[in-house]
């Protein structure tokens, strides 16, 4: 191919052979910018094409394009011996080793990755304009290695100044990188400590609003308690029903704040670990269920001998919070079903809690854990929806897992593992 027969020699023209319209003219202000001359080409058969009119100081090319790739022109360029020392740029997002070998062999001087730095970039222009300059001064001579990667073999032909720059070029992008990587894990890291500290004031502020609302609401209930017993007899319907809705208000209000002490505490409270048994909790929890509910008709298995490593108050808390979620929801059947026991298939130690209850729609488990989600209505079952949030914090503060599985209609299954 002859393209050299014409062209005139600029020391400042730079072409730039880039598809994307927005990128070319990024391009193009950047570079008149620091004073180059500037022609864009759509693709490499269109610069191949601009080449037999002027000769640039140096080469801009993307990789993906149409008709022929960034490499494909890279080696067109190299392979005439009147425009091989035209250093050329490729632009890459180096995802792949490959890229380089792909590079070395079409022969490229340099890699930059998109997006790329400004400034970066003109300093890899003014370096490859200086070298190229003691490299025709020095006649560096070709040299071919052959190079095995992934099972098959390249054989790279380039000069010796121009394998040492390429592999600079990628070199120091990839520390760029890291010095992003590393600022950007410091920003992480503060982003980090900020979210913590903003944790550790809203939970503080929970403690204290709850702990400081305890004693009106008790009051609240006690007075209303007092005022049903003694003016019983003397208050009308629509009266009583209204300490009745006080003091259902009250009640509601006081399971709430007791909830959300149990969040802050899950998370604040020392482990102090011994060994537990899960079975005695289990079985004080359910006494306490059946005295309040003598009437209600039960079938409880409760497997003996489960034990486990953790702190006790909290895997009380864990107990109380997954066995009152089944008797809640297999109340309103004829009789309510709780399974409890160890699963000897983990590693782990593993148990389960199931019930006989409404269940729900599978589709919604990623609800389950998270404060204030509610399945139900209050109206069907009340709650504060904070009860399955503290479980699973008490579970991770263990190094354990929880997770859940049902079907409407059809009651739920809750697993979790502990040390």
């Amino acid at each position: 191919m002859d393209i050299y027969s014409h062209f005139t020699m600029q020391n400042n023209l730079i072409v730039v052979v880039e598809d994307s319209p927005v990128q070319a003219k990024k391009l193009r202000f950047l570079l008149e910018q620091n004073s180059f001359e500037v022609q864009i080409c759509v693709n490499g058969m269109d610069a191949l094409e601009f080449l037999k009119t002027k000769r640039p100081t140096l080469i801009i090319s993307d990789i993906v394009m149409p008709e022929m790739d960034g490499y494909q022109f890279c080696k067109k360029i190299k392979e005439e011996v009147n425009y091989k020392d035209i250093p050329i740029i490729l632009l890459t997002s180096l995802q792949d080793p490959l890229d380089i070998i792909k590079g070395l062999q079409a022969g490229a001087d340099n890699f930059i990755t998109k997006p790329f730095d400004e400034n970066y970039l003109i300093s890899r222009i003014q370096y490859l304009l200086a070298n190229r300059n003691i490299r025709m001064q020095s006649g560096s001579a070709e040299m071919v290695i052959e190079v095995v990667f992934r099972g098959e073999k390249y054989n790279i032909n380039s000069e010796r100044k121009q394998i040492l720059d390429l592999l600079l070029s990628v070199y120091e992008a990839a520390i760029l990188r890291n010095d992003e990587l590393i600022k950007t894990q410091a920003l992480l890291q503060t982003a980090n400590e900020d979210l913590q500290s903003t944790n550790m004031e809203l939970e503080a502020f929970a403690r204290t609003v709850s702990h400081d609302l305890r004693t009106p609401i008790h009051q609240i209930v006690g007075l209303t308690e007092i005022l049903q017993a003694e003016l019983a007899d003397k208050l009308d319907e629509e009266s009583s029903s209204f300490l009745e809705i006080i003091m259902q208000s009250a009640t509601n209000m006081a399971q709430l704040v007791e909830d959300l002490l149990k969040l802050s505490m899950s998370n604040k409270t020392n482990l102090e670990y011994s060994k537990v048994n899960l079975t005695k909790l289990a079985n004080q929890i359910v006494d306490n269920f059946k005295q309040n509910e003598p009437n209600r008709r039960v079938n409880i298995f409760i497997q003996e001998n489960m034990e486990c490593n953790g702190d006790q108050g909290l895997l009380k808390v864990v107990l109380e919070n997954l066995i009152g979620n089944a008797w809640k929801y297999s109340g309103k059947q004829d009789v309510t079903e709780i399974t409890i026991q160890r699963l000897d298939d983990f590693k782990a130690n593993s148990f389960l809690i199931k019930d006989n209850g409404v269940g729900f729609d599978i589709v919604n488990r990623h609800k389950l854990f998270n404060p204030f989600e509610r399945l139900h209505t209050k109206e069907d079952f009340p709650g504060t929806g904070v009860g399955l949030a503290t479980v699973k914090r008490i579970i991770e503060r263990h190094n354990g897992h929880i997770w859940a599985d049902s079907s409407v209609g059809n009651g739920a299954t809750f697993y979790w593992t502990l040390p």
